[in-house]
């Protein structure tokens, strides 16, 4: 089940950030950490998820932090939402065995329907689409100042 957590909120954020700041240089945690208010004790979780799942590339050393695993144009919010929900411990209340007929047959049914568009809605959405929502919201940034973000 989709449901807008703390958790997909600043991974959603984190990475439109290192989209639009980041290009081939990579984007540090802590800059994310100032620029978007995200606690630390968040984000690093769901940093290191995002690298297991390929949408982020973690980068060592002094001059690391993380990147693009793709262009920015091939990372939808939906692959975002996939990884960051193997984070989620919450049971989903749809795969219960216990509820009514009601509940079973209509209810469910219609929110896997409803959480079906939702993610095709979602896979339409690339990073590189919000890139340029951000920048015709007038957000500085890398993008902004016409840096290059294909990797």
């Amino acid at each position: 089940m989709i449901r807008l957590t703390k958790k997909l909120l600043f991974a959603i954020e984190a990475v439109l950030d290192i989209a639009y700041n980041g290009g081939t240089v990579p984007v540090r945690s802590a800059e994310i950490t100032a620029r978007q208010g995200i606690p630390r004790r968040y984000l690093e979780p769901v940093l290191q998820e995002l690298v297991r799942d390929q949408i982020l590339v973690g980068i060592r050393g002094p001059s690391g932090g993380y990147r693009l695993a793709r262009e920015r144009r091939r990372i939808s919010l939906g692959d975002i939402v996939r990884s960051v929900r193997e984070l989620e411990t919450g049971e989903d209340p749809i795969e219960d065995p216990a509820g009514s007929p009601l509940s079973h047959q209509v209810v469910r049914p219609l929110w896997r329907e409803l959480e079906e568009e939702a993610m095709h809605r979602l896979d339409a959405l690339t990073l590189d689409d919000l890139c340029g929502r951000a920048l015709r919201a007038g957000i500085s940034g890398r993008v902004a100042q016409g840096g290059d973000f294909d990797i």
